[in-house]
């Protein structure tokens, strides 16, 4: 049974692409915060989050990171098990959690930082400074940021 040809272009499909970069991009980062610290992707970027924006609730990471509750929840654990993060109950609201980096925490999002810098040059360096400027520019406005 032969099927018809669909004309349908999956290579030139942005959301197919955009995957496909965002995989590629990430997998030699993913590779590093994982052998030295035995993180996986939403643990790395709780991590961040906190060493960017300070004191957070589980909820507030969610909003910014776009990660579902149950990932963060996750996470958060590990991340306290690590002793990278410590968890504080709000004096008003006992159902909220405040999360803020220990200082062994703090040193692993120094060291993560660091390496994510130059990972990120390294990316940016397949473009001339106009390309990556275009390229960050127009990924901030697909993901709502501009």
């Amino acid at each position: 049974m032969s099927q018809e040809k669909d004309d349908f272009d999956l290579q030139n499909f942005l959301p197919f692409l955009l995957n496909q970069a965002a995989e590629a991009a990430s997998l030699e980062f993913q590779r590093l915060y994982k052998e030295r610290y035995g993180m996986l992707r939403s643990e790395w970027r709780v991590l961040f989050h906190l060493g960017v924006f300070g004191t957070l609730t589980a909820k507030e990471i969610g909003k910014r990171a776009k990660l579902h509750k149950t990932k963060i929840s996750r996470a958060v654990y590990k991340l306290e098990q690590s002793r990278y993060l410590k968890r504080t109950r709000d004096e008003d609201d006992r159902r909220v959690e405040w999360l803020t980096l220990t200082p062994a925490g703090q040193t692993v999002y120094r060291e993560l930082s660091g390496i994510a810098e130059r990972y990120d040059a390294k990316l940016a360096g397949a473009f001339s400074e106009e390309e990556a400027a275009m390229l960050r520019k127009m990924l901030r406005r697909l993901a709502g940021m501009a």
